[in-house]
């Protein structure tokens, strides 16, 4: 069993690797398969002062050598130089945007998970009443609207209509709108399955005899039902982080939120190849990190039978 899991380890390890290097490569390939050179932009600039900016960031080399440079030196944790960005390195701004965007995604799963699970068992608790139908009702109604369309909503309400939030993130209170508008999407999923697994654990046998003893119905409730009801949102927490995380790009930009989101349309904008090159592959980075959480979460998990997990891990597979 032991010599079992740790050849699962090292193949999920080596699954990682190999799709790591096919990002960096496909990113790479396509980067510089654009046409116009990074620096073309610039006005004013002559055919020597762009040559020599070539020459300083390595562009002036054959492309397998740029390659292989450009791979040992993310192995160092080295993602280059921006070329819009004088001065900076790309690792540093990452750094200063992905502090906000794990701050801002903590926030979005927080509220996600601590909702969607209070719902989801307040549904199960009163199924087929009019509490669970406006439940299902709402979630169903969220989980059809894009992430841009409730930030959009959401600022118009209650930021410039009401006045009761901050317009861009960076003022106190900043950040519950662009959380809020995050945590809807995933929350509805969060509510489904926690639905789904409360009913489920609401029908075995062991409840029946707790009930039977004459423990009270809060104690089987919080310390037998809720306890074994997380493992499906538990294991949906990987994708969860992974889709906030990439899909807050147009949340970030609507709140003026200064993380990654903002920072690769703005890369974007001004053809910054180096700062697109490097927040890609950290995305990428990390959904294979969840992605490998979530299928490890799964194979220590699966002898147990449980047929609840195994539908939070398809509907987490299919989630973006």
């Amino acid at each position: 069993m032991n010599t079992k899991f740790l050849l699962y380890i090292f193949k999920r390890l080596g699954m990682a690797v190999l799709t790591m290097f096919l990002v960096i490569a496909i990113t790479f390939c396509v980067m510089h398969a654009i046409p116009a050179s990074p620096f073309n932009a610039e006005k004013a600039l002559s055919d020597e002062t762009i040559a020599a900016l070539e020459a300083k960031y390595g562009f002036d080399k054959p492309v397998p050598v740029q390659f292989l440079n450009y791979l040992a030196n993310i192995l160092r944790g080295d993602f280059g130089l921006s070329t819009k960005w004088v001065g900076s390195t790309v690792s540093e701004l990452i750094m200063g945007g992905f502090s906000y965007s794990m701050k801002l995604g903590l926030s979005a799963a927080g509220m996600a998970i601590v909702v969607g699970v209070i719902l989801g068992a307040l549904a199960a608790l009163k199924r087929g009443k009019l509490l669970d139908k406006i439940i299902q009702v709402v979630t169903t109604a969220l989980v059809s609207m894009p992430s841009f369309v409730i930030a959009t909503l959401l600022l118009i309400i209650f930021a410039l209509r009401l006045g009761w939030a901050p317009t861009m993130a960076t003022q106190p209170g900043g950040m519950v709108l662009p959380a809020l508008s995050l945590s809807l999407y995933p929350m509805t999923y969060i509510t489904r399955l926690e639905r789904s697994a409360m009913l489920d654990v609401l029908g075995q046998d062991y409840i029946r005899t707790a009930r039977a003893k004459g423990l009270k119905n809060t104690r089987v409730i919080f310390k037998h039902a809720l306890k074994n009801s997380m493992g499906p949102v538990i294991t949906y927490a990987g994708p969860m982080m992974a889709y906030i995380l990439t899909g807050s790009m147009v949340v970030e930009n609507i709140f003026s939120v200064p993380g990654l989101g903002r920072l690769f349309v703005n890369s974007m904008l001004r053809t910054d190849y180096m700062m697109i090159m490097g927040i890609m592959i950290i995305a990428a980075a990390a959904i294979v990190a969840d992605k490998s959480t979530v299928l490890w979460l799964s194979k220590m998990t699966r002898p147990r039978g449980s047929v609840i997990l195994s539908i939070s891990l398809s509907i987490s597979s299919g989630f973006r």
